[in-house]
């Protein structure tokens, strides 16, 4: 198993074959913009990692993680275009350096490229990536529509939530990591085991999101942190405040998700001071440690060595104590 550096680096050099200029340019041009715009390469990373963890040359995935992270980046811009977000890792979103309608095709286009680069596989691994993808792709797009549904809704549970989160977020990095089994041709027993590892992972990822999502650092976090407020989601962080509030805070919470003020900043402080004050905060700080472990706990069935445990394990620590 490499160190985390070594995967990226890879991953990127590989990237940069991808995205060379092609006509028309007006369909390309944001879709290389988007794919050079950084991020953290979560995704492709743990395709490669979790090939070589099964012992396969990680190059042999490169297509997979390539296909995982064009996939990944074609539902943040059509995300952000649902959104109306202005800022997608500190810089511009796709619709607003072009327009909407640019956004909407390069992102269809983005998604049948993800599905094309399978095509460079063997047809028994290709039926097996293909299926994943059919199916993560289906779940991602119904978690996009919870979360758009929960905007308008009071009575959201944490149990719809996490639904919600799991499959918009977690299945993609638990699918992530299963196509670099199937790539390995590892046995179905562990392709099973280690995507649990990666959606827990990821429910653990997303909350922890969520929480930067309104504690993190702007100068770090690459979105408009208050993001999350500004448009009324209803997160972890906002059904446990609702949750452990007195009325009178309860009352004040509710109305402050029912407007849409021009200058948020009062609203994005209040609701913060709200969500520290009941004990939301560090409850969601919990369920993120939970999350983790949970993730952890499935390495113990899984047949590899202690050596890669160990290395997934700090992995995954690693997510959990970032500021991005």
């Amino acid at each position: 198993m490499q160190n985390i550096q070594s995967y990226q680096e890879a991953f990127i050099k590989y990237l940069d074959t991808f995205v060379k200029p092609k006509d028309p340019k007006t369909l390309y041009e944001p879709i290389h913009y988007i794919l050079e715009l950084g991020g953290k390469r979560l995704r492709p990373i743990l395709t490669l990692m979790t090939a070589e963890i099964f012992g396969c040359d990680y190059k042999k995935a490169l297509d997979a993680a390539l296909s995982v992270e064009v996939f990944h980046n074609f539902s943040l811009v059509h995300d952000d275009i649902m959104d109306d977000a202005p800022l997608r890792r500190g810089q511009e979103t796709v619709h607003e350096k072009w327009d909407v309608n640019t956004g909407i095709l390069s992102g269809d286009a983005m998604l049948i490229m993800a599905y094309q680069l399978f095509e460079n596989y063997e047809s028994n691994v290709f039926q097996d990536l293909a299926k994943l993808f059919g199916k993560t792709a289906l779940e991602v797009c119904e978690g996009q529509q919870y979360d758009v549904d929960f905007e308008t809704r009071d009575d959201v549970t944490i149990q719809e939530y996490l639904k919600m989160i799991e499959y918009k977020t977690a299945v993609l990095v638990g699918a992530a990591m299963k196509m670099g089994a199937i790539v390995a041709e590892a046995s179905q027993d562990c392709r099973d085991a280690i995507y649990e590892f990666g959606k827990n992972l990821g429910i653990a990822f997303q909350l922890q999101d969520d929480y930067l999502d309104a504690f993190g650092d702007p100068k770090t976090f690459g979105k408009q942190v208050g993001g999350d407020i500004i448009e009324n989601k209803k997160t972890y962080l906002y059904i446990k405040a609702l949750e452990f509030s007195n009325p009178e805070d309860r009352l004040q919470l509710e109305q402050l998700y029912g407007v849409s003020p021009s200058d948020p900043t009062e609203k994005i402080d209040t609701v913060k001071q709200l969500f520290v004050s009941t004990g939301s905060a560090e409850v969601t700080k919990t369920e993120i440690e939970n999350y983790t472990n949970k993730a952890f706990s499935v390495l113990e069935s899984i047949k590899i060595s202690e050596e890669n445990k160990e290395g997934l394990i700090a992995f995954g620590n690693g997510l959990m104590n970032r500021n991005v």
